[in-house]
């Protein structure tokens, strides 16, 4: 945090697609199919991202989730999916702008839904501040 400062930004890569974490699978000991660990994993840096941005407020760098936009043309979606996607520009726009642009310098602890273009809740877990210690205590303890 002290190389970044104040100044800079976080912007964490989330998506739309967020179900709830099992700590025993963050923990590595549970396998879970590809398109749920997925979006356990989504939500855990959701959750991560919320709670350290309102945590840090002035004190430290803006720190975002931002989900870059719905079935985008990644390998991934054509691959999970079978389909091209929509343009993966859009994805990198809106993340250079929450990145460099001023509307995204007081956001920290957001989440920036680009599916409707604007700040919106994240999934309901993310806004339990229980579930977020929870994780977070997990996603510390795994990196101890």
């Amino acid at each position: 945090m002290p190389l970044i400062g104040t100044s800079g930004r976080v912007i964490n890569l989330s998506s739309a697609a967020q179900s709830t974490v099992e700590a025993e699978a963050l923990a590595g000991r549970v396998k879970l199919p590809d398109g749920v660990a997925y979006a356990q994993s989504k939500l855990a840096l959701t959750m991560w991202s919320c709670s350290l941005g309102l945590s840090l407020k002035d004190r430290g760098p803006t720190i975002i989730a931002v989900n870059p936009g719905s079935m985008l043309g990644s390998k991934m979606v054509q691959q999970a999916f079978g389909v091209a996607g929509g343009d993966i520009r859009i994805g990198a726009e809106i993340l250079t702008r929450a990145a460099l642009m001023d509307e995204f310098q007081t956001a920290s602890g957001q989440y920036f839904d680009n599916d409707s273009g604007q700040f919106a809740f994240p999934h309901s877990d993310a806004l339990d501040t229980q579930k977020c210690q929870e994780i977070i205590q997990a996603i510390e303890t795994i990196l101890a």
